[in-house]
């Protein structure tokens, strides 16, 4: 079945902590408070919500997210101070499809799903969201950087960008009439959005160490001639990684780590962004 739902307040979603995840093992992401730019003496304040290693269920996650959208506008229309917002985390396995996505990019019977399926307002045909993958939505006021969604597409890749080239030294690129982060002829990250008043929210996904075996079960992105991948799949085979680095003796765990710390802060430095981190507070077990 394909849900849509309406947009609803949720200041606090329910979390499933991953099945592999150790909230108290020591990761020095856990110090940083804030990640500043070098090259601007003062940027803008970026709320984060770091969530990066618990499972947050879609439907939650994507309520969350329009609740906070809703509140910024509100803020602007009052002419108060609207910070910007990232939001990292992890879904449990589900399939995402965009405003105007077509079910024949689906290869199963939508009423026999393999996952639950939920249609959304952003960009972009079908993709898989699971374990493993680095979901990023930020939450940000275009007004306050520029206007342009091409350039805002363009940004999101080159943050990823960035991530795979300083963190894991794999040379990623874009791809000329396509949206998102490509190895090869494997995409690593993909991208869909949704500007609502020139705020922004959804985001991108980057396959870690995801299971890609659902990407088989449908037509990724609505891009039949090409296919997916993922960091730790790229180290197994040991192409396109330069280096002297053995990536090959890092567990998931420490790749998921690697990997968040680096969004955060490519994230900060493409963006010119200051990110404080906040605490979602009661959040149900």
């Amino acid at each position: 079945m394909i849900f849509s739902i309406a947009t609803s307040s949720v200041l606090n979603p329910k979390l499933y902590h991953h099945h592999h995840s150790n909230l108290n093992r020591n990761r020095a992401s856990a110090s940083v408070q804030m990640i500043n730019s070098e090259n601007h003496k003062n940027p803008r304040k970026c709320e984060c919500f770091d969530l990066y290693d618990q499972l947050v269920p879609y439907k939650k996650a994507w309520s969350w997210q329009k609740s906070i959208v809703n509140e910024k506008k509100a803020l602007i229309e009052r002419n108060q101070e609207c910070p910007d917002t990232v939001i990292l985390l992890q879904h449990p396995p589900v399939y995402t499809m965009g405003t105007g996505s077509s079910e024949d990019y689906l290869n199963f019977d939508v009423k026999d799903a393999p996952f639950d399926i939920y249609r959304t307002e952003r960009g972009g045909e079908v993709t898989y969201h699971g374990p493993g993958q680095l979901v990023m939505y930020p939450i940000i006021n275009l007004r306050n950087h520029k206007m342009d969604l091409h350039w805002y597409l363009r940004k999101l890749e080159e943050v990823v960008i960035r991530v795979l080239s300083s963190a894991f030294s794999i040379k990623a690129s874009r791809l000329d009439g396509f949206t998102g982060v490509w190895v090869g002829n494997q995409k690593l990250a993909a991208i869909g959005i949704r500007v609502s008043k020139w705020m922004t929210y959804h985001g991108l996904a980057l396959n870690v160490t995801t299971d890609l075996t659902p990407f088989n079960s449908i037509v990724p992105c609505g891009i039949r001639n090409r296919g997916v991948g993922s960091v730790k799949g790229l180290i197994e085979v040991g192409e396109h990684v330069n280096g002297d680095m053995c990536y090959t003796k890092l567990d998931d765990l420490e790749l998921l780590d690697i990997a968040h710390e680096s969004l955060l802060k490519e994230f900060s430095e493409v963006f010119q962004l200051q990110i404080e981190k906040k605490k979602v507070l009661k959040l149900e077990s």
